[in-house]
């Protein structure tokens, strides 16, 4: 997009237009002490090629997936995007569609959040799903808002500490100002310590938030914990923020979770510096009417051909504000629609021998690094394409010795957990070679690759 700036003469005509002499008295009601009194701290002016040549310059700094050996997971995953997804987001129709605010139109639209919303309904088990939300951490916490309007004055929390600890913590900020008693709930072997977790459970907890995979890779006994969640009259959360596991395991819905949300940025979004991603959220029909955010319907027009439209949206600019349910307002429209062509280019099977790939090739990695001297896998439960490793050195100077070597071998938990303070949170995907592993593993080694 190129900058076409305004002559003072044109400035001068608008000024005149909307009836003020100059600039300044478009910021009157902005205090003076408030405004910046001198002029911003910026670089002389350069020309267009000289503008462009500096700013290939500050990207040619930044480092991309494909330089290094990475095994980075913990809530965003590197997996392969087919050409397919870029070229078909690319077309006009599509790039520049916005949320639909009226349903008789956008049909093209409407139809791919619909199919959307179908395919997130089979990959978690359960009956309805939105249109899709910001991201996997602020779905969870829309969740336990949900919990808590539904939960009849209910007030309690209970977060397992193996949940993702940024879901966690965007959790107690939704949850700051609100009369609600966050507790977590802690780990044993690496899964929520169901003993103590029966325990916390009581008339007052609203729901009880696990994750599928949880943080560490490893699989939660849902079915086990949603018995005993729902018999103290709680809903049972599960949070996937690799919902690829999804495609293997089974899902959370049919395993009794009440609500499935996640982070949907495995399905075709790239790993763009952290953003954006696509929240998804689901649930079943008892609570279709709480949903927060937009739910995109099928229906017959008068002449009895297909169509959709926007059946519920509980914002509070469709509905009378006391009686919204959510802030939630446009739905994450592209990155629905990436996911929607990367699940449909996979297809059910597709999207399972992907998913089988990840678990064989985490499995491998998991097994040698098992068998290093002074390594140990922390945790002997089932696990999905992410798992931790106890170091014989401090995290911090084997992450620094493997990066000179070219390779990113995980995540330091120490920060998050205190009891992990030798752990490494090591990811394996479809992305990552024979080749990378045994690299991986040598350098583990002290070796040098």
């Amino acid at each position: 997009m190129r900058y076409l700036p305004h002559t003072d003469v044109e400035v001068q005509q608008m000024l005149d237009r909307i009836g003020v002499s100059n600039i300044d008295e478009l910021f009157s009601g902005i205090p003076e002490d408030c405004r910046l009194q001198k002029p911003l701290n910026l670089p002389t002016a350069k020309s267009e090629s000289e503008s462009m040549t500096m700013l290939r310059s500050l990207a040619e700094q930044n480092s991309r997936v494909s330089d290094w050996d990475a095994f980075l997971g913990g809530g965003a995953y590197n997996h392969f995007i087919p050409s397919a997804v870029d070229h078909l987001i690319s077309r006009s129709e599509f790039y520049t569609a916005y949320t639909p605010y009226q349903p008789e139109i956008s049909q093209g639209t409407l139809q791919a959040i619909f199919e959307f919303q179908t395919m997130i309904c089979q990959l978690t088990g359960m009956d309805v799903a939105n249109a899709s939300m910001y991201d996997g951490a602020s779905a969870c916490a829309e969740a336990v808002l949900l919990a808590i309007r539904a939960g009849k004055k209910r007030q309690k929390v209970l977060l397992s500490q193996a949940l993702n600890p940024q879901y966690r913590e965007t959790v107690a900020t939704y949850c700051r100002y609100l009369a609600v008693e966050l507790v977590e709930v802690p780990t044993r072997d690496g899964v929520t310590d169901q003993a103590v977790l029966k325990t916390l459970l009581d008339d007052q907890t609203a729901a009880v938030v696990v994750g599928y995979p949880n943080y560490f890779g490893q699989i939660e006994d849902l079915a086990a914990i949603a018995e005993f969640t729902q018999a103290a009259g709680a809903r049972l959360i599960a949070a996937a923020s690799e919902p690829l596991a999804l495609a293997l395991f089974r899902s959370p819905g049919e395993l009794g979770a009440d609500v499935v949300v996640g982070e949907g940025q495995s399905f075709g979004i790239p790993l763009s510096y952290g953003g954006p991603g696509i929240g998804f959220f689901a649930v079943k029909k008892k609570d279709m009417r709480v949903l927060p955010g937009r739910l995109v319907g099928e229906t017959l027009d008068q002449d009895g051909k297909r169509g959709f439209v926007l059946t519920l949206a509980t914002r509070e600019q469709h509905i009378r504000r006391e009686k919204a349910t959510s802030n939630i307002c446009s739905n994450q429209g592209m990155c629905t629609l990436i996911v929607g062509i990367f699940l449909a280019l996979h297809g059910k099977q597709g999207l399972r021998q992907l998913a089988e790939i990840n678990y064989a090739k985490a499995a491998y990695a998991r097994q040698q690094i098992g068998q290093l001297d002074g390594f140990e896998i922390a945790f002997s439960g089932e696990c999905f394409n992410e798992f931790v490793v106890t170091c014989p050195e401090p995290v911090a100077d084997l992450k620094m010795r493997l990066e000179q070597q070219g390779i990113l071998a995980g995540i330091a938990l120490g920060r998050d957990y205190q009891d992990l303070e030798r752990g490494l949170l090591v990811c394996v995907t479809e992305q990552n070679s024979r080749e990378q592993i045994d690299r991986l593993v040598s350098a583990l080694a002290g070796g040098t690759v």
